[in-house]
């Protein structure tokens, strides 16, 4: 079930005072009692003095009084306008929590990207160190004579001083 909160705001909102429908001057308040108000029209002309006459007075009066039956609330029209702030500020926490999920999706995308490439990167790097691991120890199984090292210039004896040793070369010296 809708309730129409505009039917609701009319309904219990202070009704306007009535123009006579006679002269279509504003009524003024004749009599009230609890929820009813009785307006009535003064009667008087174009000019806004009274006619001559007061029959045309109190026939003026007669013909134009209006009893309202007033029904309005202030209790219901605080309520109704603390509804509207409510859902203002829901849909304000609505359009901000759309937002946050659309920066959470963009963060998600740019973290995945980023771990995709970490990944990719290790993956690199790892080839490399094994290699590298590979070469250390084609170095260090392999045997060198001093006459290759002499032919390499990295010694300056010669064989007969170094009494025709070999030497492995190995990582720590």
């Amino acid at each position: 079930m809708t309730i129409s909160k505009q039917a609701l705001r009319e309904r219990y909102s202070p009704k306007p005072v009535p123009k006579c429908h006679i002269c279509g001057e504003e009524m003024t308040i004749q009599r009230m009692s609890a929820s009813r108000i009785t307006y009535g029209c003064k009667g008087e002309g174009d000019d806004g003095y009274f006619k001559f006459g007061r029959t045309f007075a109190d026939e003026h009066y007669e013909k134009s009084r209006v009893t309202v039956v007033d029904v309005s609330d202030p209790d219901v029209l605080a309520l109704l306008d603390e509804n509207l702030q409510l859902q203002r500020e829901k849909d304000a926490i609505e359009a901000v929590a759309l937002a946050l999920r659309d920066d959470m999706r963009q963060a998600r995308e740019l973290l995945e990207a980023a771990e995709k490439r970490n990944a990719e990167q290790r993956e690199y790097y790892e080839g490399v160190i094994a290699d590298g691991s590979k070469r250390i120890a084609e170095l260090e199984a392999r045997e060198v004579s001093v006459s290759e090292i002499r032919k390499n210039k990295f010694i300056e004896k010669t064989e007969d001083e170094l009494d025709g040793d070999h030497y492995t070369i190995c990582k720590n010296g």
